[in-house]
């Protein structure tokens, strides 16, 4: 029987991202566990601002379709998302979006998948806002089965060492606890395991 496949990406390609780097530790931790792990990033699928005419004219965009693709050969998803302005970064919004918008393909990638949720600020709250709206626009938008459990990442400029692995021990053990979870869940709905 195959292990599941697990997706990791953030909602922020910016160079030096602490959501790039929380969601390339999980790929990390992943890589060590009894999974198939796939780290992604939103630089790979670019796509235009959602506009519904857009659609209408052109239809949804090769980039949404293979992000969406990639989603629904996943047997969990674990998205680490920056906090702008209290919410979602635009960038993720879009991507979600988008991918929502194809029709058609392999499996269904909103309501196959279990996902989790991680989060990341400076701040003193760890991202807290963007991860419930993010939680919002999964659970009640798109329909997914979204774990409790989630990692959130507080003064994250300084929770990162030189090699991107957390400087705080019971932060990594937050983030393989819930890798862990999102394993067990996904091959559990998959039905990988009995």
């Amino acid at each position: 029987m195959r292990p599941p496949r697990i997706l990791s990406f953030a909602g922020s390609i910016r160079t030096g991202s602490f959501s790039a780097s929380l969601a390339a530790l999980a790929a990390k931790e992943l890589a060590q566990m009894d999974c198939e792990p796939v780290l992604l990033s939103l630089a790979d699928y670019p796509m235009p601002i959602y506009d519904g005419d857009l659609e209408a004219t052109e239809g949804v965009p090769p980039a949404a379709k293979q992000l969406r693709d990639q989603l629904a050969r996943a047997d969990g998803v674990f998205i680490a998302t920056p906090e702008y302005n209290a919410g979602l970064p635009p960038l993720l919004k879009n991507a979600l979006d988008w991918a929502s918008r194809v029709r058609g393909g392999e499996g269904d990638a909103f309501k196959g998948p279990v996902y989790a949720i991680g989060s990341s600020s400076p701040g003193g709250l760890g991202g807290y806002r963007a991860s419930m709206m993010l939680r919002q626009t999964l659970a009640l938008g798109l329909g997914c089965l979204v774990l409790a459990e989630q990692v959130m990442v507080a003064g994250a400029s300084h929770a990162f060492d030189a090699r991107g692995d957390f400087t705080d021990e019971k932060a990594r053990e937050r983030l393989r606890a819930v890798m862990t979870a999102l394993i067990e869940q996904a091959a559990l709905r998959a039905g990988l395991r009995a």
